[in-house]
């Protein structure tokens, strides 16, 4: 898979390169149900007309531009997207810059520039995908935009327990601590890759942690995994027991977010209050 960070400085060359594809639209932060059945669509669009698959996404957050929110909780970084696209069957990978300039953009305008020129001939998306200028042009609309030269796909609604499945049903999972849950969401478990020194466990950027407390995990690497508890407050994650941790356990991790513990908040303050004042101590 080629991924290609496109803005509006490098926007006409890769216009002068484009081939004949099928479009999946779409942020696809996390990679959940619903957009897993986007890309699948998009796929079988672009076999059927023998034609390559692209996949066009947004970064950073068009909400921390349109919205003005300077703390956004993403729920993976691009490179594991990139990752997870790969195995999708993606060729193509366009990551745009989405600035103020781009969010101004009309509607057609960005069909024009981002679809047409790019070789777009069939756009998937989920139903509720807009696009353009306060978010004019939508699923309904596209087809028009383009002077019908491209066909569109729309993905209907993907529900779990009577619910859209979206990236922000997620978040709010998560932030309320209920791990279980994802699975039902996502396809798996939720995964956090971080770096281990001794109990501590630092993730790296652009995942969310899930509310404080205590969970069970599945700690892994590329050789070895074991079934743990650790410890959430805030931004830090600590093992639950150090003095059970094995020699493996340093350096890159995965940590695999399997339930919350039915553990009392206090109990939670109280591990940190206790690391902490043995870590000064000692």
């Amino acid at each position: 898979m080629e991924t290609i960070y496109l803005n509006k400085g490098n926007l006409a060359a890769y216009q002068d390169m484009a081939s004949s594809n099928v479009m999946a639209l779409g942020c696809f932060d996390g990679l959940h149900r619903g957009h897993v059945k986007v890309i699948q669509s998009a796929l079988q669009e672009a076999m059927e007309r023998k034609v390559s698959l692209s996949v066009m996404s947004f970064f950073p957050h068009p909400k921390t531009v349109i919205g003005g929110k300077a703390c956004f909780h993403y729920l993976m970084p691009q490179a594991e997207k990139e990752k997870r696209l790969c195995e999708l069957g993606v060729d193509t990978f366009y990551l745009v810059e989405f600035d103020k300039d781009f969010a101004g953009l009309s509607p057609q305008a960005f069909v024009q520039e981002y679809l047409i020129k790019l070789g777009v001939i069939h756009a998937v998306a989920g139903y509720d995908f807009s696009y353009g200028s306060l978010g004019a042009g939508n699923m309904e609309t596209l087809k028009q935009d383009s002077g019908d030269w491209i066909d569109v796909t729309t993905v209907d609604k993907v529900e779990y327990k009577g619910e859209k499945i979206s990236s922000t049903r997620i978040r709010q999972q998560l932030l309320e601590g209920n791990v279980e849950e994802l699975p039902n969401l996502i396809g798996q478990s939720y995964e956090i890759k971080c770096a281990c020194a001794g109990c501590v466990l630092t993730p790296y950027t652009n995942y969310t942690l899930p509310a404080p407390g205590r969970y069970e995990v599945t700690l892994k690497n590329k050789r070895h995994s074991m079934r743990t508890e650790v410890v959430v407050n805030e931004k830090s994650v600590m093992m639950a027991n150090k003095n059970q941790i094995p020699i493996w356990i340093e350096g890159n991790l995965t940590i695999v977010w399997n339930r919350r513990m039915k553990a009392e908040k206090d109990q939670t303050r109280e591990f940190f209050y206790e690391y902490t004042r043995n870590e000064s101590s000692a």
